[in-house]
């Protein structure tokens, strides 16, 4: 695999063709990686699959017209075509006044910093099949687990080299790692079936595989015998392992295309309480090892730790460059650059902080309520903040998580729902966006 600056260099190769056809300005990025995964079923091996592969994006000005190509072919020859069709292809685009590269005086200078993401290591396929069986062993150890879909372990390692043709030219290693588990309990049409994973970006920060595979095979076993319930208004409380759905749907409404859409129920929220006073929500892409950490945007822009709604405030837009300036504002370095298209936007490590007690003091005063531990559909209005989704947990009666329930449907409108928000002060930091335990009272409940 290239190294970083290797893969800095081609980036920046491309992008010096691009000038040389006739671009007014450009930008590259180059992604490089290797995967390896071993999945078994039943304590037998399923399959292991091997991926290497690089890929340049090329995006290319000709005054206010653009275009984006791609390319798997990193020859000079190659990228010499790629640049004159790319360039030709502006010449034909529409003007967009918005596009561009991001203000040169706002890019990184200087050293990235050192967020830990490579841990530089190389994963044999036997150890894989090693963490992939013991997954899954420990997941049908546990009492009551029928089947199995099957345990899995992988690596990845991914070089990232951006360059643009006004002074930035970059480029970074991330390691990632995972296992799961996914198993079935009881038997015929009664089976239910749950799953458990963990990822890192360091070997060595994996959770064990029994742990893992022990958690899936008591999810699916907690689930098994669901009762029906009546339906109505009630407190519905949010498993960390969903919860963060609902801070995805606050990233999404102040995303800057939205607001310059006008397509966001958030959009004449900033510098509003959206949240109770007091909670917080962070965006920390510094964070070392983070699942979403990054030492710059996907326009070359510095990032840095963040208070998106601060003390329950909104206090930001998510903006890259073409929305920032539609808006009339300064992009605030959330641009993510895939190898095809104009950049959009992301966070890094987000988390929901100033949640407090335990979740069994969260729960203890609901009489009649839900824990939902999954969601399924995408029932979510983004203009509307209206609300409605699938979804499967378990009844809380008189203050205590008792019987399994599915197939119900939980409704409500995202405003009053995040306004209402009580957070316990069990956050954990193990996924892109970390939340503790959640609780929405007075949402619609309606029984499967």
């Amino acid at each position: 695999m290239q190294t970083p600056s290797q893969a800095v260099d081609r980036a920046h190769a491309a992008m010096d063709l691009a000038k040389r056809h006739g671009a007014d300005a450009a930008d590259a990025i180059l992604v490089a990686d290797t995967a390896l995964s071993v999945s078994v079923r039943l304590g037998q091996l399923e399959d292991v699959g091997r991926s290497e592969g690089s890929e340049l994006g090329l995006r290319v000005f000709v005054g206010q017209r653009s275009a984006s190509v791609s390319t798997s072919d990193l020859s000079d020859a190659g990228l010499d075509a790629l640049a004159e069709r790319a360039v030709a292809m502006a010449r034909a685009a529409p003007e967009d006044r918005w596009a561009g590269l991001a203000p040169a005086e706002r890019l990184l200078h200087g050293a990235a910093p050192l967020l830990d993401l490579d841990d530089g290591g190389d994963v044999p396929p036997q150890v894989l099949r090693e963490a992939a069986l013991a997954v899954e062993d420990a997941a049908r150890a546990v009492s009551g687990v029928s089947n199995s879909e099957g345990g899995s372990a992988g690596y990845n390692r991914a070089v990232v080299a951006f360059a643009t043709s006004h002074g930035f030219a970059q480029g970074y290693a991330v390691t990632s790692h995972g296992i799961s588990a996914s198993v079935l309990a009881g038997e015929g049409a009664a089976m239910q079936r749950d799953y458990a994973h963990h990822s890192a970006r360091h070997r060595a920060m994996l959770e064990d595989p029994e742990s893992v595979g022990r958690r899936a095979g008591e999810r699916a076993v907690a689930r098994l015998n669901p009762v029906r319930i009546d339906g109505g208004a009630m407190p519905v409380v949010f498993d960390p392992r969903v919860g963060g759905s609902l801070i995805g749907h606050i990233l999404g409404a102040i995303s800057g295309p939205s607001i310059a859409r006008g397509t966001s129920f958030l959009r004449d929220c900033l510098g509003h309480a959206i949240l109770p006073t007091n909670l917080s929500i962070l965006d920390d892409p510094h964070r070392p090892h983070g699942l979403r950490a990054r030492p710059f945007d996907g326009e070359g822009l510095p990032v840095s730790p963040m208070a998106l709604v601060d003390h329950g405030v909104l206090e930001t837009w998510l903006l890259d460059s073409a929305s920032a300036r539609q808006l009339g504002l300064e992009p605030t370095g959330h641009a993510s650059r895939g190898l095809s298209g104009p950049p959009g936007v992301t966070t890094g490590n987000v988390h929901l902080a100033g949640g407090t007690g335990t979740r069994e003091a969260l729960i203890a005063d609901i009489e009649h309520g839900v824990l939902v531990t999954e969601l399924i559909g995408q029932g979510v209005n983004g203009v509307t903040g209206d609300y409605s989704r699938g979804a499967s947990g378990f009844l809380i009666e008189r203050g205590e998580i008792t019987r399994p329930v599915s197939g119900i449907t939980i409704a409500g409108n995202l405003r009053p729902m995040l306004a209402s928000l009580t957070a316990a002060g069990d956050l954990e930091h193990r996924q892109g966006v970390n939340v503790p335990t959640l609780r929405v009272d007075g949402m619609t409940v309606a029984g499967g």
